[in-house]
């Protein structure tokens, strides 16, 4: 696998090696042994799925406090951008965010360390996105940041208008209204 820095302290892009063939292709997903190199010694504990269709945002949402995670996301139908906020106050790249598409097609997988706002925009038909954190959902945890904060200004690539999100994260607070996250 090759892992590639950004900006951000602690997120990475990774993008796995594949095996082809006539059959089509194997690739590893998550090795721990590369990974504890590359990343550090991470301890996944839950793994997540979802489907979401055409046009759908979901986000920006975090866990707070003790019960924040690390997630590690990769797309396994379909394309989505993904799109991260730093919440991190000590670090220069406070209040910035960071997007990238993600496919079934580019295999590409971003870990995104504790102290991120995370979402992402379904780009296609359909898609199935997955991923494995390193700690347990907790609804008393939780909290979000609105997706279309005029003050972020986050390039979704669409009419933002025409966007299916949901209740929960339309009625989500500005950057800077936000609940502290750590």
């Amino acid at each position: 696998m090759k892992y590639t820095a950004t900006e951000f302290e602690g997120l990475n892009i990774i993008q796995p090696k594949l095996w082809k063939d006539e059959r089509g292709y194997f690739y590893e997903t998550y090795n721990e042994r590369a990974w504890a190199k590359a990343c550090g010694n991470t301890n996944f504990v839950q793994d997540n799925q979802a489907k979401s269709s055409r046009g759908v945002i979901r986000g920006l949402h975090y866990q707070k406090g003790t019960k924040a995670q690390a997630k590690l996301v990769r797309v396994i139908h379909g394309e989505v951008l993904d799109v991260v906020l730093d919440l991190r106050k000590n670090q220069k790249t406070y209040g910035k965010w960071f997007a990238m598409r993600l496919s079934a097609e580019n295999h590409t997988q971003l870990f995104i360390p504790r102290g991120f706002a995370h979402g992402y925009l379904t780009l296609s038909q359909t898609a199935i996105f997955t991923y494995k954190c390193d700690n347990f959902y907790s609804k008393e945890a939780e909290g979000g940041i609105r997706f279309n904060d005029p003050g972020l200004a986050i390039d979704w690539g669409i009419n933002i208008s025409q966007a299916i999100v949901s209740e929960k994260d339309l009625n989500l607070p500005e950057f800077g209204k936000h609940d502290p996250i750590l």
